[in-house]
C-alpha cells in the first residue's frame, strides 16, 4: 500500500466526494433494486426510505424486509442482522487510528460500509492527518445519500421502470458484484495479494458448488486471510 502523504488540490470533504463518486455506480442500482423489493414485500414507501436511512446496511436491507414480510419474529430479525453486520467489528478498528484525535468519527461510523471501507483504507494513509476527518465524511455521506436517493428511486418508480425497461431486471442483479470487482482488482498488483484473491475466490466458489453457500463467504474470508499473513511472515512472496 502507498502510505506517502499527499497534498489535497481541494478541500478535504471535496476530494472524499470525488474519490467517492465511482461507488455510485454500484450503490444506486442496488438501492433501486432495494426499494422495489422492499415495496413488493409489504413496505410503504416512507418505510423503505427510513429503513436505508437508518439501517443502511446493504444486504442486512434485503434480508430484513424479507424476514419482516415473512412474519419471522422480531427479535429473529435483530439477529440476523447484527450477524450479517458482524464484519464491522473489524472494519472499525481497522479504520480508527487513522481517525482516533477527532471524536466526531464515532457517529460517521453510521456512513462505514464495505466499500467506504475499502477505499478509506487505501487514501486515509495518504492524507495529511487534518484532512482525514474531512475525507471520510466526504465520501460516507455522498454514499449515504446515494443509496436513500436510489432507495427513494426505486420505491417510488421501480415498478414502471422495470415494466418499460424489463432487461433492468437482469442488469440490477450484477452491479453489486461489479461494484467489488471493481475495488478489488487494483489489489491484485503484487503476487501476495493476488493469491490471496484468488484463493479467496476459489474457495468461495467451491462450498457453493458442494451446496454450502452460507459459509462460503466467510471460510473463504477466513482462508485468504490466514494465507496473506502465512506468506507476508515468512516472506515467501513479494512485499505488500
Amino acid at each position: 500500500m502507498n502510505t506517502t502523504t499527499q497534498s489535497l488540490a481541494m478541500t478535504p470533504w471535496k476530494q472524499g466526494v470525488k474519490d467517492a463518486i465511482p461507488l455510485l455506480g454500484g450503490y444506486i442500482p442496488v438501492a433501486i433494486s432495494f426499494g422495489l423489493i422492499s415495496i413488493q414485500s409489504g413496505f410503504s414507501v416512507l418505510e423503505t426510505i427510513l429503513i436505508s436511512t437508518f439501517i443502511y446496511a446493504g444486504a442486512s436491507q434485503f434480508l430484513f424486509v424479507a424476514m419482516a414480510a415473512s412474519g419471522a419474529p422480531l427479535w429473529l430479525v435483530v439477529i440476523m442482522t447484527l450477524l450479517i453486520n458482524a464484519r464491522h467489528v473489524v472494519y472499525g478498528p481497522n479504520l480508527s487510528p487513522y481517525l482516533n484525535h477527532d471524536k466526531k468519527w464515532l457517529p460517521l461510523m453510521h456512513g462505514l460500509t464495505d466499500q467506504i471501507f475499502a477505499l478509506a483504507h487505501v487514501r486515509l494513509p495518504q492524507l495529511p492527518e487534518s484532512a482525514r476527518i474531512g475525507w471520510y465524511t466526504g465520501a460516507a455521506v455522498l454514499a449515504w445519500l446515494s443509496w436513500i436517493a436510489g432507495t427513494a428511486l426505486g420505491a417510488v418508480a421501480g415498478g414502471e421502470l422495470t415494466q418499460r425497461w424489463p432487461l433492468i431486471n437482469d442488469i440490477l442483479p450484477f452491479a453489486l458484484p461489479a461494484l467489488f470487482l471493481v475495488l478489488i482488482i487494483p489489489r491484485c498488483n503484487n503476487p501476495l495479494w493476488s493469491l490471496t484473491i484468488a484463493l479467496s475466490a476459489v474457495t468461495a466458489l467451491t462450498l457453493k458448488m458442494l451446496g454450502y453457500p452460507n459459509v462460503a463467504i466467510p471460510l473463504a474470508a477466513l482462508c485468504g486471510a490466514l494465507l496473506f499473513y502465512a506468506l507476508k511472515d515468512q516472506r515467501i512472496v513479494g512485499g505488500h
